[in-house]
């Protein structure tokens, strides 16, 4: 993504840090615990790396995913590695497997701190920036950096920017862009080796209060786009955020489920099958193409046969601009939304900003429109410039199809024909140095006069054209005779009212007769609105539920020193009570005014029943937490992940800190047991993190 003017580069100190240390043969390498022989023991890879100040952090405006704003102080002992995004850009989005494979990876000796420096408007607000830490599944804190403070303090000028920081708080430098995984794991590596061996490196876990512990459960999460048939009265909707595609009538009545809601890329019926963040839907006669955004794949569901294929991609983000190849064997890069004419299906290629084009029945892929630079400029078909178009709609004559540029925020027209042009019939185009992509707003007026914030959605009906004006809440609406642009419903700020009629973020539109179809997707439902009247309803769709099994492998990762309890032996039927112990390290007291949290998932086997939850608040007596649950009574056996949380007070201060401890549970049900308790002791070990809580302790 471009840069903003007048910020000041910062000089790229990381590459020398790539020196390899090597250990003796059959010398064990010190990232396995043992000491290094000191003769050949690494060296400080950054040894003139210059430390941060303590207030570096400070300067932002709200902490997401962490019960208090976390400082440099805090984090001495750690290797911290800073990432600068913002969450509309897709090349942020792309960094974040990157950023979670590092923390699998080096679970207890790395942590990751978003810094949300935004770019629209709309980003800069706290609750939009934890509804898309949310919807991406985040789960390190997130610090609100809305005026770009800490921004300036690093010397960033980019989206996304990653900076590393050793366990002694020095800045080693930092890197721009997507594609650092392999040199950030392999710097990685050399700095834990380093300091472990040095002893200044904390690897005790730390546990996160992480914002979907908070938030509620919804039968549709974060539904993304939305594809009304009229023909077949049906309605399909990416249920984005959930891994799946719902089909149900027009009136809202459910009808199927495609999916387990599972994140993979397992095709087959459609109760097993998995996505990844899916987006965009296309129906063609009985087969429904969908863009599976985050596996970067275009999926086809058979709606005869109930089974699930892929069409296209290989499941790996694409660095290229040009397809290369047979479909299976080229390598897509965040597909979001499709449609189709006359055979050929177009795919709003967000990535690389084309469209790029496949005709049924062949078995290639090409480019239709967009030479791959980030801007919003007009022109015949291989000059235009894009910038990540998130949303198509074929025109009435379907000579030709309509695009939202999201980060241009303008609305394009795109021709069929292969000898047309590209032009942008509402919002800026053609300035200089990329500075469309930084006009935006709400403006009503005709063609170039027309603003927008980060349109995603759009729907031709007549001589109308809707559009899904996200990050504005609002839905408005583009004459195709004259390019004027009038606001057609929703109110300026995000909410879910319905008198007067509210939005947040909405971005998926369909129209099926008279009733346009609304994905007001951080509202998690999906909304009818009937075009003469604007009268608003909320399709129920009684009867979903949110997917189990994404409930109950809940991203639970326990810590690398998890302990491997005893077998227990419980009955099929009834509550059992899970007791432990509360302990501290010496001179510590139980704090009472931090709840105590649990969260458990299945590790190996169905084992939980399906209406016992997945984390809560522990009752606490005398020191001893209880969790009650219930096991599913058709298993016969399983392994369970459980983890507590708690704090703790230093007897003679302020300074509190949080303890967690992991066990791998295994169970056996037996019809004849009657025992109805689990008993676990925590083992004694280092505090995790560091904070101020009013104390009242024992």
């Amino acid at each position: 993504m471009p840069v903003p003017r007048g910020v000041p580069l910062l000089l790229l100190l990381i590459a020398g840090l790539l020196y390899p240390t090597q250990a003796a043969c059959g010398q064990q390498s010190p990232t396995d615990g043992t000491p290094a022989d000191p003769g050949n023991a690494p060296r400080d890879p950054a040894p003139d790396a210059v430390r941060l100040p303590d207030g570096i952090l400070d300067g932002g405006t709200g902490w997401l995913n962490t019960s208090h704003p976390i400082t440099m102080k805090e984090l001495r002992g750690k290797v911290v590695l800073f990432d600068f995004w913002t969450y509309c850009c897709i090349n942020c989005m792309h960094v974040l497997p990157d950023l979670k494979f590092l923390e699998q990876k080096y679970p207890n000796e790395l942590v990751v701190i978003g810094v949300h420096s935004a770019k629209f408007d709309n980003e800069k607000d706290l609750d939009n920036i934890r509804n898309a830490v949310m919807r991406h599944g985040i789960e390190h804190p997130v610090v609100n950096d809305s005026e770009m403070t800490i921004w300036r303090k690093f010397g960033v000028r980019a989206w996304p920017t990653l900076a590393l920081v050793d366990p002694r708080g020095r800045y080693l430098g930092s890197r721009s862009g997507e594609g650092g995984r392999e040199m950030f794991d392999t710097v990685i590596t050399a700095v834990i080796r380093y300091h472990r061996t040095a002893g200044d490196l904390d690897d005790a876990p730390i546990a996160f209060d992480l914002e979907t512990r908070r938030a509620a459960s919804t039968p549709l999460k974060y539904p993304g786009k939305v594809l009304a048939d009229e023909k077949s009265k049906r309605l399909f909707i990416s249920d984005t955020s959930h891994n799946r595609i719902i089909i149900a009538d027009l009136d809202g009545s459910l009808v199927d489920i495609v999916g387990s809601g599972q994140i993979g890329r397992q095709d087959g019926s459609w109760p097993k099958v998995e996505f990844d963040h899916p987006q965009g839907l296309c129906l063609v006669g009985s087969t429904l193409y969908v863009a599976d955004t985050e596996n970067h794949l275009i999926r086809t569901i058979d709606l005869e046969s109930r089974t699930v294929s892929t069409l296209a991609g290989t499941g790996v983000q694409s660095l290229q601009r040009r397809p290369l190849g047979a479909l299976e064997a080229t390598s897509l890069n965040s597909p979001w939304d499709l449609c189709h004419v006359d055979g050929v299906l177009y795919i709003a290629m967000a990535g690389p900003h084309q469209i790029w084009a496949h005709e049924l029945g062949s078995d290639r892929l090409q480019i239709h429109a967009g030479n791959g630079r980030e801007d919003v400029i007009n022109g015949f078909l291989a000059e235009a410039s894009f910038a990540q178009p998130s949303g198509l709609a074929v025109s009435k004559n379907r000579s030709a199809f309509y695009v939202a540029d999201s980060e241009g925020s303008a609305i394009r027209r795109v021709p069929v024909a292969l000898d047309g042009a590209v032009i942008t019939i509402a919002g800026t185009s053609e300035l200089p140095r990329g500075q469309s992509l930084f006009a935006f707003g709400h403006v009503d007026g005709r063609g170039s006069v027309a603003r927008f914030q980060h349109p995603i959605g759009v729907v031709c009906r007549e001589n109308t054209l809707y559009v899904a004006d996200s990050y504005n809440h609002r839905i408005r609406t583009v004459d195709l005779t004259t390019n004027h642009v009038d606001t057609w419903l929703g109110e300026a700020q995000p909410s879910d009212l319905l008198e007067p009629i509210y939005f947040n973020e909405p971005s998926g539109l369909s129209v099926a007769g008279n009733t346009l179809f609304v994905a007001d997707t951080n509202n998690h439902r999906i909304c009818a609105v009937d075009v003469a009247s604007k009268v608003m309803r909320v399709l129920k769709l009684d009867g979903l539920q949110p997917p189990q099994i994404a409930t109950q492998h809940s991203g639970l990762r326990l810590s690398a020193d998890a302990v491997t309890a005893e077998e227990f032996v419980v009955p099929p039927a009834g509550k059992v009570s899970v007791r432990i112990r509360l302990s501290v390290p010496k001179g510590g007291k139980v704090n009472d005014l931090m709840p105590v949290s649990w969260e458990l998932a299945n590790l190996e086997g169905n084992i939980l029943d399906a209406g016992s939850a997945q984390r809560g608040k522990a009752t606490v007596h005398d020191d001893v937490a209880t969790v009650s649950l219930s096991f599913n009574p058709a298993a016969e056996s399983g392994i369970l992940g459980f983890r507590i949380r708690y704090g703790y007070c230093e007897s003679e201060s302020d300074l509190c800190r949080i303890a967690t401890a992991d066990w791998m549970i295994p169970i056996r049900i037996d019809p004849q047991s009657s025992s109805q308790q689990i008993e676990l002791t925590i083992p004694q070990r280092k505090a995790t993190s560091e904070f101020t809580l009013p104390r009242t302790v024992k």
